[in-house]
């Protein structure tokens, strides 16, 4: 049965929604490596270096998982804390300004205990190098006085697991990449494995899910478990409203295309993109900027969110120039190969 909002109270409307939503999201996430599908290598990884790990009685290496968003860095992070019977502390990289927020994070951290940071590339270089030495000797210098009478104070940390997330490991910066023990690539997961994840979480939320509903909805997912479990959410409001409640291929089908997923999973914004690189451009190549601006987005959204998947399965390609659109991109929007004719006029 799909479970309804508390109404009432001065927290009912939207934030009330909004902590109902989270309350949901965080009860589809995996919270043991048994539970947890997918990745098959790195969940193996890193169920051996948590049981050696506990054996030792010692804390885990720092770890960094990076990868597209969506793809279970958040879950991995909380499943090892379960494995270790530690507490997890959450921070975000764009947070985290100057040396005193890490410094107070880090000084308040009991032994054993796991400190996630999303984001980490965002770090700025000041609290880099406060987590240098941090994460090597747990250790960090309090910086007493100023000017000539200026000192510092070594403060003996307790020992702890970094777990940093990227999905842009290649701006981090050397000397804090190298301080990571254990570094993990996450990649789009296949359909078969999809499927089964949106067959776990539709156990979970109560609903009847046809094998052929689950396949279509893992078809559409763009290889993102996040991005399944969402489109679950919406195919399970359809279902509810315009059916029986059951979801079978048909009204996956007519749910997601009223949700504007397209077969390959594409959404409006996806579909767009690639038609002003078409239609606008000329097929590429263009710039990463000039697309940002004639579509009124952020360059960070087109190329964090956007970009990857269309990378992965050839709809587009990045050259020295600029983007291109690939064939696969212009098979897909009904457009004649390379040099083969016109433009659809749209």
């Amino acid at each position: 049965m799909s479970r309804q909002p508390k109404l009432g109270g001065k927290d009912s409307g939207a934030g009330q929604e909004q902590s109902e939503e989270a309350r949901l999201v965080s009860s589809l996430r995996p919270r043991a490596f048994d539970e947890y599908v997918g990745q098959g290598e790195v969940v193996e990884n890193l169920r051996i270096s948590v049981a050696a790990a506990r054996q030792r009685r010692e804390c885990v290496d720092h770890i960094l998982f990076h990868g597209p968003p969506g793809l279970g860095k958040t879950t991995l992070a909380h499943i090892i804390a379960r494995e270790m019977e530690a507490k997890i502390t959450h921070a975000s990289g764009p947070a985290l300004e100057k040396p005193a927020d890490i410094v107070g994070i880090l000084s308040n951290l009991e032994a054993g205990e796991v400190l996630f940071i999303d984001e980490i590339h965002r770090l700025s270089h000041s609290v880099e190098e406060y987590l240098y030495r941090a994460m090597e000797d747990f250790e960090v210098d309090f910086v007493l006085g100023k000017g000539a009478f200026a000192r510092t104070l070594p403060y003996q940390l307790k020992p702890f697991t970094l777990i940093g997330a990227t999905t842009r490991a290649g701006l981090l910066s050397a000397p804090l990449r190298d301080r990571f023990g254990i570094l993990q690539h996450l990649d789009y997961y296949s359909e078969e494995d999809l499927a089964r994840v949106v067959r776990r979480s539709a156990s979970i939320l109560d609903l009847v899910v046809e094998e052929d509903g689950a396949q279509e909805i893992a078809r559409r997912s763009r290889g993102t478990p996040r991005i399944a479990n969402r489109l679950l959410r919406r195919v399970r409001d359809y279902a509810q409203v315009k059916g029986d409640g059951q979801i079978n291929v048909a009204l996956a089908r007519e749910a997601l295309s009223r949700e504007g997923v397209d077969e390959s999973g594409l959404d409006r914004l996806d579909r767009l993109y690639l038609t002003t690189i078409l239609v606008n451009y000329g097929g590429g190549p263009v710039g990463v900027e000039a697309l940002a601006a004639t579509l009124n987005e952020e360059t960070d959204t087109l190329v964090d969110v956007v970009e990857p998947f269309l990378l992965k399965i050839g709809f587009v390609t990045r050259t020295p120039a600029g983007r291109r659109i690939g064939e696969a991109g212009r098979k897909h929007l009904g457009a004649p190969q390379r040099g083969q004719g016109k433009l659809p006029i749209e």
